[in-house]
Parts: structure tokens; C-alpha cells; sequence
């Protein structure tokens, strides 16, 4: 197929999007948008008539609007195309009357509908689809049913991937957007004091909600995706490039290698949107980090408004304060009267001098109003002349001996280290354990246990679920599942008692495992004797 070639004036810019500055540009893109929609209707040739009778709808044109000329301008910037129109001749006059058809160019239609693409881009306000997380799930699990089956459905998969870009792309543009002017909409409501904190508490619940949903929906996206991809995704990117395929006319195999590394770029974004490692976090959590690091950007708003409310005046206000007054003055010399007024930073008074210029200050007192022209020379250090500093003799301050305190804090933190290693053998017992029979638990084997319980029940959705997760710092495994009766367990601490749903919980000291495998591995090595 041919390449068209575009249109371009002696400047070098593009003649299609020239109505967007002419003089009448308001009326030109009225006629663009009548020629769009009457294309949506499969109306592809209108009459100078039909374009007038339509503009009325759009407002802005009078009875009397003519658009001959605007449709021919329209025609010599590449914009619409015409043909002679035969159809409505009745007479010898109308045969040789310059009738035509107009019709939108590629060129037009591009231009007009990428402009439509801009005000709505501009014009798009920012979220944070919950919904979305919850459609990318359901859609997931119908490419799962669809991957499972022998011979996929390429119909069905191409409309649920198809469903599944879309939504993605959806749920990331609009979330940019969203925190791209976060900050600048929270200092545009920090201006009205009422107003600010309705909306801080909105924001705040809307930011809440929003962590807790991408929280819980990143978990099940994660594992579909290594499910879909674990049962070949290759093969279902290969059956959608083939849907696409159908479309096409004469598919060459080029046409073949284009789509299906477009679908694999698209999966790939989506993977790395919600799977990521520890080098390269998924957007997800950097998401969610943005997200939570915007409540502390609200409420430190919250704080500079009471400290304003709080305090008489602020330094921003004084500034502009002091900018009218500069503003207000009649001439240079009241300006420079006011800048020492208000800032004293003229007089170099404060130099210091030795004691023979003081001495004959003193005997021949010198007025502040004498001009430095006039006055004697003030005689100062050379050193102070070149280095700005005084040559004075300071004492040097005795050397502090620190040793004792940081031997002190070094046994803190070696006794605190052993204490964090008991609690860990303590915890990490490496078997099957009901809460409930636990026992009695120290303040440190409390606070370990809780935050490796808090680590497990944050991965778990269901309340029948078996969770097997890491803790933080990745070395200690945490295996937690149901109980069958669904007791409840108390666990007895020194700070008084902690009650919540039973369960069986394992937890795997990786780090001292694999130090004993490996030295369990040596051992065995050097235990085989040698072959002669």
C-alpha cells in the first residue's frame, strides 16, 4: 500500500491542523465536529445545505451564516476533499453551477479527532479506580478459564485480553493524574479553612479505602498472572494475535510479528505493573507508597493553617505586605529608606576593628551620617581583609572522652541482640503449633509475634485461607492456617492478655537453616575419603 504523503506549508507545519489558529477558528471546528458525527452515522458526503442546517445545533451562527467559504478554506488547507454534485440538477443553469460534495480527508478527520483526544485529556479529572482492580481480577479469571481448555477460544480471549488492556491503561492514566495534581490540589483547598478540612477528611477516607482495595486485589492479580503464565501464556497471546490477524486482508508475517509483540508489550506492562522484586518495586506498591505518603503531606496542610490561624501574621504574609508597601512608594530614595527600615542590612558597623582604631575613635568621634567618602579610613586585620575572619586568640575546648557511654550503649546493643536471638529460637520453632498452647510470651517474644502475625493475616483473604509468607527483614517463614473448631486463643503477656481466632502457625528460621544446611553440606564433603 501506498504512503501518503503529508501536506505541508513553506514553514514546514502541518496545513490540516492550520484552522485550529485562523481568524474563524471557532467556526472551522464547528464544521469539523459536524463532518465527525455525521461520519459516526456513516454519512460519508454532505452538502454545503446540510452542513449549514446543522450548525444551529452547535449555537453561535445567526440565520444568515453562509459556509461556502469556510468549507473551501477548509478544502485548501487538506482538510475535506470535494466532488461536483449532479444529484439535485433540475436545470441547464444548475448543470453549470459550482455544486459540490464535501467529504472528510484522513488528514482532516486526524487532525480534528486528535484535537478531541488533547480536551479530553485535559479535561479528564484524576482517580483511583477501586472498580478497575476489581474488573482486571474478574477478567484475569476468564483468561485463566480460557487457557485451561485444550483448544483456546480465540474470540473469548481476545475480547477478555482486549477488556483487560483497556482497563489497565484506564486505571494507570487516570491514576497519574490523580497524584500528578494531588499536591497541587491539596494547597488549593488549604486556602479556605472549612473548606480544606471537609476535604482533608474526603481525601483522607478516599486514600484509606483505595490502599486497603489495591492491597488485597494485588495479592489475587498476582497470583492469576503467575497462574495464566505458569499454563502458557505464550500460546494465548498467540491465539489473540491470531483474532487480530482475521482483519486483515493479505497478513504477511511481519503484520503476524508486529501484533503479537504489541499483546506481549501489553502483558508485560501489566505484569510489571503488579509484580515486581526487590531492585525493581511493581507499580503497585509505588502506587500505594504515594498514596500513604500523601496523608502526612495533608495533615502537615492541617498544621500550617493552625500555626496561620494561631499566630497574628505569618512570613508570607508580611512579605506581601511589605512588596505593596515597595510598591506604594513615590520614588527611589523612599524605596531605599524603606529597605533599611525594614531589613538594616546598609551600615557595615559590625566589622570588627583593633584597638588602636578604637582608640582613635574615641578621641575624634566619627557621626553614623558621615558619608564613607569623607570619614577616616578604618584600619582592620589583613587576615580579616582576605579570610572574613578575626585573627583572635580562642582557647581551644577540651576534648571530650566518650568512651565510657559508648561502651555503655555498645552492651545495650549487644544485650538487646541476644534478647531479639532468644525470642527468635523461642518463636521460630520450626513445627506445628497452636496458638492457644503457646504459653506465657516475653515483651519482645510478644511484639516478634505480633508482627509476624500481623505480616501473615495481612496476606490473607479468606478466613479458610493458608497463608505461608516471609517476614520483613525475609528471615523468618510464617505459615499460618485454620483451626477446625474455630476456638478462640489467648495468649498471657506481662503487659495483660491477647485474645483473638485460633490458628496453627509455623514459623522457619531461614537464615540459621540455611547456614546449617550449608554446614551440614561441608561436613558431609569432608567426611567422603579420598579416591586414590
Amino acid at each position: 500500500m501506498a504512503t501518503r504523503r503529508i501536506v505541508t506549508d513553506p514553514n514546514g507545519q502541518l496545513k490540516a491542523f492550520a484552522y485550529l489558529t485562523a481568524d474563524k477558528a471557532s467556526v472551522y471546528r464547528a464544521i469539523m465536529r459536524v463532518f465527525i458525527e455525521a461520519k459516526e452515522r456513516f454519512s460519508i458526503h454532505l452538502r454545503p445545505s446540510e452542513v449549514r442546517s446543522a450548525l444551529p445545533e452547535l449555537g453561535g451562527f445567526d440565520e444568515g451564516f453562509s459556509v461556502d467559504v469556510e468549507l473551501e478554506a477548509l478544502r485548501g488547507w487538506g482538510n475535506l476533499v470535494a466532488h461536483p454534485d449532479t444529484a439535485v440538477v433540475t436545470t441547464v443553469e444548475d448543470f453549470y453551477k459550482n455544486r459540490y460534495l464535501y467529504q472528510l480527508t484522513p488528514e482532516g478527520e486526524s487532525a480534528e479527532r486528535a484535537v478531541q483526544t488533547y480536551l479530553e485529556a485535559i479535561g479528564q479529572r484524576g482517580a483511583l479506580q477501586a472498580t478497575a482492580l476489581s474488573d482486571i481480577r474478574e477478567l484475569l479469571v476468564e483468561l485463566e478459564q480460557s487457557i485451561s481448555t485444550d483448544e483456546i477460544d480465540e474470540g473469548k480471549a481476545h475480547r477478555a485480553l482486549q477488556s483487560l488492556s483497556t482497563r489497565f491503561d484506564e486505571l494507570t492514566k487516570r491514576a497519574q493524574v490523580f497524584m500528578g495534581s494531588l499536591q497541587r490540589t491539596i494547597d488549593l483547598h488549604g486556602k479556605d479553612v472549612e473548606d480544606f478540612l471537609k476535604y482533608k477528611e474526603a481525601l483522607i477516607e478516599y486514600l484509606e479505602r483505595f490502599i486497603q482495595d489495591l492491597v488485597n486485589s494485588t495479592f489475587d492479580i498476582q497470583k492469576a498472572l503467575e497462574r495464566i503464565e505458569a499454563a502458557d501464556v505464550e500460546r494465548l497471546l498467540n491465539a489473540v494475535a491470531e483474532r487480530d490477524l482475521v482483519d486483515i486482508l493479505t497478513p504477511t508475517a511481519s503484520d503476524r510479528r508486529l501484533i503479537l509483540n504489541s499483546w506481549r508489550s501489553r502483558w508485560q506492562g501489566l505484569r510489571s505493573w503488579f509484580i515486581g522484586d526487590f531492585s525493581n518495586p511493581s507499580q503497585a506498591e509505588v502506587l500505594r507508597a504515594l498514596a500513604r505518603s500523601s496523608i502526612p503531606a495533608l495533615l502537615a496542610t492541617v498544621a500550617n493553617i493552625n500555626e496561620t490561624r494561631l499566630a497574628r501574621s505569618d512570613r508570607r504574609a508580611d512579605l506581601r505586605t511589605l512588596a505593596l508597601w515597595f510598591a506604594q512608594t513615590d520614588n527611589d530614595g523612599d524605596a531605599h529608606r524603606l529597605w533599611r527600615t525594614a531589613f538594616g542590612l546598609t551600615p557595615a558597623r559590625h566589622l570588627r576593628i583593633d584597638s588602636e582604631s578604637i582608640e582613635a575613635r574615641e578621641i575624634a568621634p566619627v557621626s553614623p551620617h558621615t558619608s564613607w567618602l569623607a570619614a577616616p579610613p578604618l584600619k582592620i586585620s589583613p587576615r580579616l581583609r582576605q579570610t572574613g575572619r578575626h585573627p583572635g586568640h580562642r582557647v581551644v575546648s577540651a576534648v571530650i572522652d566518650r568512651s565510657l557511654e559508648k561502651r555503655r550503649l555498645a552492651e545495650l546493643a549487644e544485650h538487646e541482640a541476644e534478647q531479639l536471638a532468644a525470642a527468635r529460637q523461642r518463636i521460630a520453632i520450626d513445627r506445628q503449633v497452636r496458638i492457644s498452647d503457646m504459653g506465657t510470651l516475653e515483651p519482645l517474644e510478644f511484639s516478634l509475634f505480633l508482627d509476624l502475625l500481623g505480616e501473615a493475616l495481612s496476606r490473607k483473604i479468606d478466613s479458610g485461607d493458608v497463608v505461608q509468607t516471609s517476614s520483613s527483614d525475609g528471615s523468618l517463614e510464617i505459615m499460618l492456617s485454620p483451626v477446625p473448631d474455630a476456638a478462640t486463643a489467648t495468649l498471657v503477656t506481662t503487659h495483660g492478655r491477647f485474645s483473638g481466632p485460633d490458628h496453627f502457625v509455623t514459623f522457619r528460621d531461614i537464615v540459621n537453616h540455611s547456614n546449617a544446611s550449608k554446614t551440614g553440606a561441608v561436613t558431609a564433603a569432608s567426611a567422603v575419603p579420598a579416591r586414590e
